[in-house]
């Protein structure tokens, strides 16, 4: 090798070392947002949501069980398809909750009505990480026929289509109670 070969790899040295540095401190930052975000102590940092963590602190999904489980806000409002997916509708939704919590008064805003659009922020996938068997001991038979006609492919439904309140009991009244409104203004539970 030439001097000036070594003296120009010489140079270099510092700038990919730097660069290497920068590029696992980036991935590390990353992870570790990725993390610190999918808690439901991060999500009611938005004043919003703290009656929709009342309403799912109450319910199955919030550790309101036998077996003390709990699923994050993530575990349902996230796609669980695959990594570039979930990173992008993390990065998607929260720019757009960041927004809305701006521009819209959450005392007046129709909760009950945007429930009705349960499909575009609940995700099959995510209730199927965690409901495998769709078919358990002690189901009426009308789920049971329900649950294999919507495996086979022949009901175009989701999950949330017949288990419209599943995450969150009585949430439009504890909105209310949070914001103080009365139900006619809100909706119907």
């Amino acid at each position: 090798m030439a001097d000036s070969e070594k003296r120009h790899s010489r140079k270099l040295l510092p700038g990919v070392l730097i660069g290497v540095v920068l590029a696992v401190s980036v991935i590390l930052a990353s992870g570790y947002m990725i993390q610190a975000t999918n808690t439901d102590v991060f999500c009611v940092s938005c004043h919003v949501m703290k009656p929709f963590r009342t309403a799912w602190r109450n319910e199955t999904h919030g550790g309101n069980n036998d077996k003390g489980l709990e699923a994050q806000c993530v575990d349902c409002h996230l796609p669980h398809g695959g990594f570039v997916e979930y990173v992008a509708t993390k990065a998607y939704t929260g720019t757009r909750d960041i927004i809305m919590n701006m521009i819209i008064d959450p005392s007046t805003y129709d909760w009950a009505g945007r429930a009705k659009h349960r499909r575009g922020f609940t995700y099959d996938n995510a209730c199927r990480k965690c409901h495998v068997n769709l078919e358990p001991e002690g189901m009426r038979t009308s789920g049971i026929l329900a649950h294999r006609q919507y495996l086979i492919g022949d009901l175009d439904k989701r999950c949330v289509d017949c288990h419209e309140h599943v995450g969150h009991k009585n949430m439009v009244s504890e909105i209310n109670n949070y914001f103080k409104k009365s139900p006619q203004v809100a909706g119907k539970e």
